[in-house]
């Protein structure tokens, strides 16, 4: 076994998931993350944990999906109760076929997320994290030869994580007592409210209410958007590849979109429920262990010099207590690439140019 296998199962059981003698860990495992699912499974045995180990494949969502007549079942029971007892839920990406399910009809997907709500709540309730194995189908997606896809992944999980943490910690601080933020590109000019939000340091740890591995990010829940943003990083999105998305905002709502492909993959999205067409959360990537776009989201969304922005629901650790922020059955991630011609204000007042900070030596004030 790879060495840098054993470390990632450290890395996510120890730094992300924060598991503790005695814990009930659910982990879900993807059908070419064996290898990690192993090592994973060692590390849990040596720390006292308790065991379910799942098996999470899109070529059987897919089946299942396909075959059903639509008519899900509220929560079933069953499944909903392997959450309600779990301390920890870990995912483990890695399946054979990045477009597994491609084919499934949107009505179907939508019918399906709808029913199973109050387990998504659930599971979002535990100490959750999700990553992925490195794969050659996640290698030939990102255009790689496997071992430099290796490489690269590595890269960007094994990662000094408190030293990120507390660069990432200046970021938050300017979200947290900032009103307003404004980005500024090519073809983009948006505002959005941040007033009372919290933003998060997501440092690929529980402990920063991060939840993915890698990570790198400062994201906050967004409102009252206006304006128009064009994402120009090319993202497969439920199988379908989609190009330079454009939306327009007015009251905090998209009324207009648009994309040079996969116009109708965003149309599909935004027709899920009314909060998919509001924004959930300002995400600004600063992991510069990330490179390169790969087309996962997992990675491409914490890449320095970019933006993303998601549609659908907002994550309540941004919120004060007791307010419920945008609700959907969607959280849909877009990017843009920040590295040129850009700028991003808060309360007019601009703290990163061209993807680099102001407290960056490379910052062009």
């Amino acid at each position: 076994m790879d060495e840098r296998v054993r470390e990632h199962a450290d890395v996510l059981v120890d730094w992300s998931a924060r598991v503790e003698a005695g814990d009930d860990v659910v982990l879900s495992v993807g059908p070419d993350a064996h290898e990690l699912a192993v090592a994973v499974a060692e590390k849990l045995g040596e720390r006292g944990a308790n065991l379910l180990a799942t098996y999470g494949s899109g070529e059987i969502t897919r089946a299942y999906l396909r075959a059903h007549d639509g008519d899900f079942d509220e929560d079933p029971a069953h499944e909903l109760a392997l959450v309600e007892n779990a301390d920890v839920y870990l995912s483990l990406g890695g399946g054979r076929n990045t477009s597994a399910t491609a084919d499934v009809p949107g009505d179907q997907r939508r019918a399906y997320n709808g029913a199973r709500s109050e387990i998504r709540e659930t599971r979002l309730g535990t100490r959750w994290v999700s990553t992925v194995h490195p794969t050659r189908s996640l290698a030939q997606q990102a255009n790689m030869a496997y071992e430099e896809y290796q490489n690269f992944a590595y890269d960007a999980i094994l990662r000094d994580w408190e030293s990120l943490a507390d660069e990432m910690s200046q970021l938050k601080e300017l979200l947290d007592a900032g009103s307003e933020v404004r980005l500024v590109s090519r073809d983009t000019d948006l505002t959005m409210r941040i007033e009372d939000r919290s933003a998060v340091n997501s440092a690929a740890s529980v402990a920063y209410d991060s939840h993915n591995l890698p990570s790198g990010e400062v994201f906050t829940a967004p409102d009252a958007t206006e304006g128009e943003v064009t994402f120009d990083v090319p993202m497969t999105l439920r199988g379908e590849s989609v190009r330079n998305v454009r939306l327009e905002f007015a009251d905090g709502e998209v009324v207009d979109y648009d994309a040079e492909q996969g116009a109708d993959v965003i149309g599909d999205i935004l027709e899920t429920d009314t909060g998919a067409r509001r924004l959930g959360e300002l995400g600004i990537g600063m992991n510069r262990g990330i490179d390169r776009y790969t087309d996962n989201i997992l990675f491409d969304e914490k890449m320095g010099d970019t933006i993303h922005l998601a549609l659908g629901r907002a994550y309540d650790a941004c919120l004060p207590d007791g307010e419920s922020g945008n609700e959907s059955d969607v959280h849909v991630d877009l990017i843009t690439d920040v590295s040129e011609d850009s700028r991003l204000e808060i309360d007019d007042e601009v703290v990163q140019r061209n993807g680099r900070f102001r407290w960056e030596n490379s910052f062009d004030g």
